[in-house]
């Protein structure tokens, strides 16, 4: 593994940030809900969602009136941004702010900014949710975990991006999802799925179930917590086919969670190869093919080469 392989591909143990990733995970909930309580409902939850950017992670424009507004983590200078098609610009330092603090300070610049914004307070998909008003105990801010944990985002989004291109049918973006605090990029073969059981902790059956309307074959990062006690990637089916969870997958570092019901390769198994952006994609091809093959997709007429640079997609 070479020197430049390791910083690319920076170690970042859970145990070592894991009171800063609780308090951003709560920060993002936060930004996340701002722009669910604008933005029209886009299929599969994909209006709320924030995405890698140079820098860190952003809403995208917001529509507000006749303006539009947009809220980055900078992760570089570590601060909120939120800036507004007017000219209007306002920052904050993210160090220093428990949940409570961090949310009185994003609700006051949007009023300096002229922007009115009511959320529900309440935490989605975590046990024994705080309300962010009142959440002063989740305050650690470590700014070396946190530029670690973007250059790992930016790793997996440019190699998420780059798998994607391999896939006609319909796709997601590769985004960022502040509920499950995960990055992940999902393949639809097109048809219909089993109406989801729901019972997501803190998040309503109606959104589970909209969000797994059609058979998915997905794949993600997460920095770990629980049964993955640290940063992994993941790979599911939903419906879970017959014979999935038995397939072979690459690279051998890769394992089925009875716990989690999906593929995990650890973070470090990818980080320590020789090459981490193609163990990374043979986690993701592989997995797919087993999605794929054991529910019996149309493989052919929804596949095509990985795209290139400047080079035009040849239609048979």
């Amino acid at each position: 593994m070479s020197l430049n392989t390791q910083i690319s591909w920076p170690e970042l143990p859970t145990a070592t940030w894991r009171e800063t990733c609780a308090t951003l995970h709560l920060f993002t909930q936060v930004i996340g809900k701002i722009r669910l309580s604008r933005s029209p409902w886009l299929n599969h939850s994909w209006h709320v969602t924030l995405y890698v950017t140079a820098r860190g992670l952003a809403t995208s424009p917001i529509p507000d009136g006749t303006r539009m507004f947009e809220v980055e983590f900078d992760f570089i200078d570590h601060v909120l941004r939120i800036s507004v098609s007017d000219g209007g610009i306002r920052q904050f330092a993210l160090a220093g702010h428990s949940v409570a603090s961090f949310y009185a300070q994003t609700r006051a610049v949007l009023a300096e900014l002229g922007i009115q914004v009511t959320i529900d307070e309440m935490p989605n998909e975590l046990a024994d949710p705080v309300s962010f008003s009142q959440d002063t105990s989740h305050a650690s801010y470590d700014a070396d975990a946190v530029r670690r944990f973007f250059q790992i985002l930016y790793n997996a989004d440019r190699v998420f991006k780059r798998f994607r291109t391999g896939f006609l049918g319909k796709a997601s973006p590769v985004h960022f999802f502040w509920g499950s605090f995960d990055l992940a990029v999902t393949r639809f073969s097109g048809r219909r799925a089993p109406r989801h059981p729901g019972g997501v902790p803190h998040l309503s059956d109606a959104v589970a179930v909209e969000a797994y309307s059609h058979e998915v074959s997905s794949a993600g990062f997460w920095p770990g917590s629980g049964a993955i006690d640290y940063p992994a990637f993941y790979s599911y089916a939903y419906p879970e086919p017959a014979g999935f969870r038995a397939a072979a997958v690459k690279p051998d570092a890769a394992f089925f969670s009875e716990t989690l019901g999906e593929f995990i390769l650890p973070y470090d198994a990818v980080r320590v190869s020789d090459d981490p952006e193609q163990t990374l994609l043979d986690f993701l091809q592989t997995t797919y093919e087993a999605a794929a093959n054991a529910a019996k997709w149309d493989r052919e007429a929804l596949e095509c080469a990985l795209g290139q640079p400047g080079v035009v997609r040849q239609v048979r």
